[in-house]
């Protein structure tokens, strides 16, 4: 890649990054070096700029410093979770969304969520977050990254359940919080990180001196790491030049040969004692390899993924050019590169290393003296090279050339012409066969001019010392032709090699484009795939029963139970897994993650039982664009489908809105004047009066139920006008109460409202039809046996001031889990008594409080004596006398 050009992918990923939001880690080495108390305190900082803070959820562990911090911060109230019998609290991610602000503070970023919650963990809840464009800081401890996991247990000897993936960390901003550690034990002493009695065994076994050192400086390096990758990817979005050597970063030159290994071997030692990143970079030339050369470099190459090691391979038209490329994309500061011994002639040894050092003047260069042992244990000598390929026809070409100058030479006695024909055969033989074809065939060609033209002729003796220049003219003239023709055949050989991966992914893309089913795309991607890696090929995707194989190539590819296992961690963790990666390297497959957009899609899977890595060294690169291409077109697939669905489903409600309109409206006409003529009726008797009672009950009943068609249709549509003004709850509920006498009937209604509440801002027309349908619900399923309570209370126990009103009920109550059902449209409950009505008069109570700007939910009472529904209203919402004056 050209250092002077922005990197496309660079610029790609940072274009991404622009519309989320950002993330910010306070990263401690152990529990209590300040990591909360340092983000409220930063955070607070930023309010005062007029930065809009909010806290989502902060863990103070009952310490009065944090506590003291906490203060003055709008805290959004975290969302209740049944679990088993219990209310689990946890944050509230809708609501912070609803609420947008432009910081939100997330505590612990580790944490598990409750069972049954949106996500499983809390950095899922951060990543939909910052999808959202919102801000977010949160805190970690270096104990649970992932990759970090095994060696903190190691050490520390307790294995840490709770973690997250180094993914999440790469594009995050750090600030390590320090404390050393004779002061973070010092404070544990003191009684500032745990209870007295967990302090005692804590600073027995996790908070050792040791044991801290080690967790401090892993936090130290792991920051030190984030900020190394990100100004690498900086530098490669800007086309900034040279290496930025603020860190150590290796480079290891693996080539196909025997002493691969020990130069991968030396290259991680070596990294190891720099604490620094390394990469095993090979470079394809267009020179052709044997079976066992090929073998010796992929054993190599798997090596260096075992060890931990990143690999790189590329193409270049010689391997100091490769080599310069790799150093420049990389931002390599040292280079490691093998002298293999032993060498017959001092100049053989320096042949590698001194163009390396001229092309790369600024970089270290490692050179690892290696012997590559022979099958016979002995030090492998030079062999004897064996006949070039392509001797024959130069040979042949050299003999018609002798014949045509004979001829030449008898018709016009004019050797010097002749000369110039012997170049012919070395330039076609160095062009079709190679250098050293071409180097022999000069050389033929010189001694067959000395021995047939040269007097005297028939003779290698050169009589006349000016014809030495000729015939050494001659030679040189030969092999320089054969570099430079060697050298151009090489070039185009890997021209028209790439020509032709790019061709195959040229063509592989427009099929892509005309796909519109993922079975199709299946069979395209394993039969592309399958063709141009020589390999088989197996595709997965999530279905009903988990990750299935969709298809494969050939049709009969069957998965063992640890190949399954190794394509769900691939799914799962958005990373190549099996042989020739890193992580369950028993299964013969390798499997790679179709992702986009930071989401897997799938998993694609690629074997060679005879071989020793499912894919070459040189195919990665194919590999990754044909996974890539094919990742991009399933999601396109899957957009497509889901649109398709957006769109039923819009015009679907547009269709029953329609409806619902329409038969609200024509009911409502004939309606108002059946319940007029209702009321104008005078009854004769007592059982006139009866039967006019129960039709004008039931009329009315009726009329509330077309209201609440049009209400929901106006709810829907977003039409709602608001006309906001202060409201006396204690008169809104007498007010509703009044209007359901009909309904109410004997059932006993208790109102608790204390006179000095505060006055509400709601829309008292909006609010009427809450108060009318919760009150109805509560009639309706509210049982017959107890009364129906109605109260309102300023909630105890919240940061800001919060007022509640409560509907509770003595019926069944709701079923377990779904409470927030209920709120949904013409939605009926299983296991409930809940199931009659059209479910509108509810749904119409969420869409109104939302409107408002209030919060409705539903729960069981404590006591299980039936169902209590509340209306939240928030401080803002709340007036007393004296202001409203």
């Amino acid at each position: 890649m050209n250092a002077a050009r922005p990197d496309p992918d660079a610029l790609l990923r940072a274009a991404t990054r622009a519309g989320q939001g950002r993330l910010k880690v306070f990263l401690g080495a152990a529990p209590g070096v300040g990591k909360t108390y340092e983000m409220l305190g930063d955070a607070a900082a930023q309010r005062l700029t007029g930065v809009d803070v909010v806290v989502g959820v902060v863990e103070t562990h009952g310490r009065a410093d944090t506590e003291a911090q906490l203060q003055g911060f709008e805290v959004i109230p975290r969302a209740v979770v049944p679990h088993r019998g219990q209310s689990l609290a946890e944050m509230d991610i809708d609501a912070i969304l609803h609420r947008r602000p432009a910081l939100v503070l997330v505590d612990e970023l580790a944490h598990t969520n409750a069972p049954g919650s949106r996500h499983d963990k809390r950095w899922q809840d951060v990543e939909e977050l910052l999808t959202a464009g919102i801000d977010v800081w949160t805190t970690l401890n270096i104990q649970h990254v992932e990759s970090l996991n095994d060696l903190v247990a190691s050490f520390t000897r307790v294995r840490v359940r709770e973690t997250v993936p180094d993914r999440v960390l790469d594009n995050a901003e750090i600030e390590v919080v320090d404390l050393p550690p004779d002061e973070l034990i010092a404070r544990l002493k003191a009684g500032k990180v745990y209870v007295p009695q967990e302090a005692a065994r804590a600073l027995g076994h996790f908070f050792s001196k040791s044991n801290l050192s080690a967790l401090r400086e892993l936090a130290l390096r792991r920051a030190a790491q984030t900020v190394d990758a990100q100004m690498l990817e900086d530098l490669r979005a800007s086309a900034t030049v040279g290496a930025w050597a603020v860190g150590e970063r290796l480079l290891v030159a693996v080539g196909a040969n025997p002493a691969a290994p020990e130069v991968v071997r030396a290259g991680k030692r070596l990294a190891d004692a720099l604490r620094a990143p390394w990469t095993a970079v090979h470079v394809e030339t267009a020179r052709e390899r044997n079976a066992a050369s090929a073998a010796q470099l992929a054993d190599a190459m798997h090596l260096a993924v075992q060890l931990g090691g990143q690999v790189l391979s590329l193409s270049g038209s010689s391997v100091v050019e490769g080599l310069a490329d790799a150093v420049a994309d990389t931002r390599a500061t040292m280079l490691v590169v093998g002298k293999p011994q032993p060498r017959r002639w001092p100049w053989q040894q320096r042949l590698h290393i001194q163009p390396l050092a001229r092309r790369l003047p600024g970089l270290s260069l490692h050179v690892v003296q290696t012997v590559a042992p022979a099958p016979g244990g002995k030090c492998a000598l030079p062999k004897v090279p064996a006949m070039p390929t392509g001797l024959v026809p130069g040979l042949a070409a050299t003999a018609l050339v002798t014949i045509v100058g004979r001829a030449i030479a008898v018709a016009g006695n004019n050797i010097t012409n002749v000369a110039l024909l012997y170049l012919l055969p070395v330039l076609l033989v160095a062009t079709r066969y190679g250098l050293l074809t071409g180097v022999v065939t000069g050389l033929v060609a010189t001694l067959a001019y000395n021995f047939y033209f040269i007097p005297p002729t028939g003779t290698f003796t050169i009589a006349d010392p000016q014809n030495f220049i000729t015939v050494g003219v001659l030679l040189l003239v030969a092999v320089v032709a054969s570099q430079l023709t060697a050298r151009l055949r090489a070039q185009a050989l890997l021209a028209a090699r790439n020509a032709r991966q790019s061709a195959a992914l040229a063509g592989f893309a427009r099929r892509l484009n005309g796909i519109s089913e993922p079975d199709e795309l299946a069979r395209a991607l394993c039969g592309e795939a399958a063709r141009l890696l020589d390999a088989r090929t197996v595709l997965l995707l999530p279905g009903v029963e988990g990750l299935a194989v969709r298809t494969g190539e050939p049709a009969d590819c069957h998965l063992e139970l640890l190949d399954h296992a190794a394509a769900r961690w691939s799914f799962d963790n958005g990373q190549p897994a099996g042989r020739g990666s890193s992580t369950l390297t028993a299964s013969e497959w390798l499997f790679t993650p179709l992702a986009a957009s930071n989401r897997a899609l799938g998993v694609f899977g690629v074997a060679r039982p005879d071989a020793t890595l499912p894919v070459r060294p040189d195919q990665l690169p194919l590999l990754g664009s044909l996974v890539d291409q094919s990742a991009l077109a399933l999601q396109r697939i899957q957009l497509e489908s889901e649109a398709a669905g957006i769109r039923t489903l819009e015009e679907r409600d547009r269709l029953r809105a329609a409806l619902l309109s329409s038969v609200s409206h024509d009911l409502r006409t004939p309606l108002t004047a059946v319940l007029g003529f209702l009321r104008a009726l005078t009854p004769l008797d007592e059982e006139q009066r009866e039967i006019l009672g129960l039709a004008r009950a039931e009329g009315e009943r009726l009329q509330r139920f077309v209201s609440n068609l049009l209400d929901m249709v106006r709810v829907e549509a977003g039409a709602i006008a608001l006309a906001i003004e202060p409201v006396d709850l204690a008169e809104a509920v007498a007010s509703a109460v009044q209007d359901l006498r009909g309904a109410i009937a004997d059932r006993a209604v208790q109102i608790d409202i204390a006179a000095d509440l505060p006055l509400v801002m709601v829309d008292p027309r909006l609010f009427h039809h809450c108060l009318i349908n919760l009150i109805e619900n509560a009639v309706r399923h509210g049982g017959m046996n107890g009364p129906i309570i109605i109260a309102a209370i300023i909630a105890a126990g919240r940061r800001n001031r919060e007022l509640e009103l409560t509907v509770l009920d003595s019926g069944p109550g709701l079923p377990a889990g779904m409470e927030s059902l209920v709120f949904e449209t013409f939605t009926r409950l299983e296991g409930s008594d809940r199931k009659g009505g059209t479910g509108l008069g509810l749904a119409i109570v969420r869409g109104f409080c939302t409107a408002m700007g209030l919060e409705v939910v539903a729960s069981n009472r404590p006591d299980a004596t039936g169902a209590c529904f509340t209306i939240r209203f928030p401080e803002s919402h709340l007036r007393t006398v004296s202001e409203d004056a």
